[in-house]
């Protein structure tokens, strides 16, 4: 186990500057589904229908709970939590990361702001965020409008732009 880790975490480091690819383009219907989540440490059901009831979501795809790039993220995506609920919008993060894992992820990275999931091979699938290299999912942001249709999508194994790009995906969303 010791050494996938460690060719996974290799592996992306090596492609953690190039785009990733997403498959869902702007206009698909975004893949129901069906996992176990947490927020602030407590597991719950999560379900994308049940999610869209409130609004819009961004649901974001991250590689491994706890290494540099996805922890940042998780910050950035709770330091912003206040301007996305402005724009009426939810956030939830998945990963393959077991639930155990997420439970802590979701206190002290995401800092109980929002909830994170389980992402399985077929939910890794169905949204084409699987990564080349390891049987984990690379980083694309999608924004999902309330009627299930992706509005917005931003894959790039780099961090930074997720968070900004996203919200003015969902800003310009609330304008229309």
């Amino acid at each position: 186990m010791h050494h996938f880790l460690a060719a996974a975490t290799a592996a992306l480091l090596a492609v953690a500057a190039t785009p990733a690819s997403a498959a869902l383009p702007v206009g698909a219907k975004a893949p129901d589904f069906t996992t176990m989540g947490s927020l602030n440490g407590k597991p719950f059901r999560l379900n994308l229908k049940e999610q869209l009831k409130n609004g819009p979501l961004v649901l974001y795809f991250y590689p491994k709970a706890f290494t540099e790039g996805c922890t940042l993220e998780a910050k950035a995506f709770s330091d912003a939590i206040p301007a996305f609920r402005k724009a009426g919008a939810r956030v939830v993060g998945l990963s393959a990361d077991n639930l155990d894992t997420l439970k802590k992820f979701s206190v002290e990275a995401c800092r109980g702001q929002f909830p994170v999931a389980t992402a399985n091979p077929d939910l890794i699938k169905a949204y084409d965020v699987k990564l080349p290299v390891a049987p984990i999912s690379n980083r694309t942001s999608y924004v999902i409008a309330q009627d299930g249709r992706v509005t917005f999508v931003h894959s790039e194994m780099s961090w930074k732009e997720h968070v900004a790009q996203t919200l003015a995906a969902v800003q310009a969303l609330k304008k229309k």
